[in-house]
């Protein structure tokens, strides 16, 4: 295959193979492990609005904005902290895409698009659910130019296509759970490639050490039977 940037000679034998027990995966297992902790611990907000068929209080919606706010307005460390964490994500996969063998393209390169697509989600969604949560009034008052005031307090934007669209409170940090729930799932997904890429390796070491076996003993019965014969 002429593609360049990729060494179709490198096995997971080679010396310069850089697969699951290198220190490249760990830089990538670690961040994505600490995402899915900070995850969880959004999970008690999550639940009541996705799992169950209960009705919200709004004393509930209320402590789920408040909790946006606090983490939306922490002190910049802390931001910096989890850009420094996800860029280090990034320096793994980097790390294990450098003229990589076919196994690192497979694993890792699909894993490093689940964790770009990751990246997006956090972007798009979970960043501008909380900036909405944070303004004056919260999801119910929102922060778009085209926005006006409905019923019962509900959000309604004036869209280009069907008109209006109109977007409540609790549907806002719906979809803000939801996005908490697609991102687990791709972050998930990056630790089943890894995982797979380990399984793979251990399972190749396994019939390569059995052919290893296998022709040491087909030598060692042919040794065996010329000495017979010379005998």
């Amino acid at each position: 295959m002429p593609t360049k940037w990729v060494d179709w000679d490198k096995t997971t034998r080679s010396k310069d193979y850089r697969g699951s027990g290198s220190f490249a995966t760990f830089l990538i297992i670690g961040p994505t492990c600490f995402f899915l902790g900070i995850l969880f611990a959004s999970f008690p907000y999550d639940f009541p609005l996705l799992w169950t068929s209960a009705p919200v209080t709004p004393e509930f919606l209320d402590h789920m904005e408040s909790h946006l706010r606090q983490v939306y307005h922490s002190p910049p460390l802390i931001s910096r902290m989890l850009h420094i964490i996800v860029f280090l994500g990034f320096l793994g996969f980097f790390t294990k895409l450098f003229r990589p063998s076919e196994a690192n393209v497979l694993f890792d390169g699909g894993s490093l698009i689940l964790y770009v697509i990751g990246c997006g989600v956090y972007l798009s969604n979970i960043v501008t659910g909380m900036r909405a949560a944070s303004q004056p009034g919260g999801m119910a008052a929102g922060s778009s130019g085209n926005r006006r005031n409905g019923a019962g307090g509900a959000g309604v934007y004036e869209g280009v296509l069907t008109g209006e669209v109109v977007l409540g409170r609790e549907d806002s940090l719906r979809v803000l759970s939801a996005s908490h729930v697609i991102l687990a799932l791709v972050l998930v997904g990056v630790l089943v490639l890894q995982a797979g890429q380990w399984y793979a390796e251990r399972k190749e070491a396994e019939e390569v050490a059995k052919a290893e076996k296998e022709a040491g003993e087909r030598r060692g019965s042919g040794a065996a039977a010329v000495a017979k014969k010379k005998n």
